[in-house]
């Protein structure tokens, strides 16, 4: 199975269009063109995650006065979508289908949108923010904090799957659905592009 996007070359940059954050303030917050194919007989449905695997470890030192995130700072993931049961006959998705903007203090899930889609991890970075807190479903794009001297990575990758849908629970999470999808994998395919708001970042 291959994944390829319109929006963005593999390992290039994503444009600002499809970040939540840009160097004057936010981005367009689109989310990118995104389409499969060499799908695998017995495919009866499809999950989507993007993830940056390059966030750093201690938050607090994210946009620190006076303070620089070493390229080495221990990383872990952050998620930026998470969609369930799309349909085995979905290939491609849209630019800007289930997110054009910024939604301050959440977003529901587009229920015409043909993809079930979870909460992101905006939703708990923003928790202790009270112009911004709530349940942040879908896609909402690359925000990486802008002291920060590495280029960040988001990956992309659809699975598919065996099964027409997912037990999830009503609002579910990325771990939710690595969790539900366990056994039921034919394939995945993924693909990546970068993003900084630092002019001193290097690779």
């Amino acid at each position: 199975m291959r994944i390829r996007s319109d929006s963005f070359d593999h390992e290039g940059r994503i444009p600002a269009e499809f970040a939540m954050g840009a160097p004057d303030g936010f981005g367009g917050n689109r989310n990118p063109h995104l389409a499969w194919d060499d799908v695998p007989d017995g495919t009866r449905s499809f999950a989507l995650l993007c993830i940056d695997t390059d966030a750093p470890t201690d938050a607090s030192l994210a946009g620190k006065e006076g303070v620089e995130i070493p390229v080495a700072h221990p990383r872990g993931d952050f998620v930026h979508w998470v969609a369930a049961d799309i349909s085995v006959d979905t290939r491609d998705i849209a630019a800007g289908a289930v997110s054009d903007g910024v939604a301050k203090g959440g977003k529901a899930a587009d229920a015409n949108s043909g993809l079930r889609e979870g909460l992101n991890d905006y939703t708990g970075w923003f928790a202790g923010n009270a112009d911004l807190a709530g349940d942040y479903h879908g896609y909402d794009g690359p925000y990486p904090p802008p002291n920060d001297l590495r280029v960040h990575r988001y990956f992309f990758r659809v699975f598919a799957l065996d099964v027409p849908e997912l037990a999830l629970p009503a609002s579910f999470t990325a771990a939710d659905v690595f969790r539900a999808m366990h056994g039921h994998v034919l394939a995945e395919a993924a693909t990546y592009g970068t993003y900084t708001l630092n002019e001193k970042a290097g690779g």
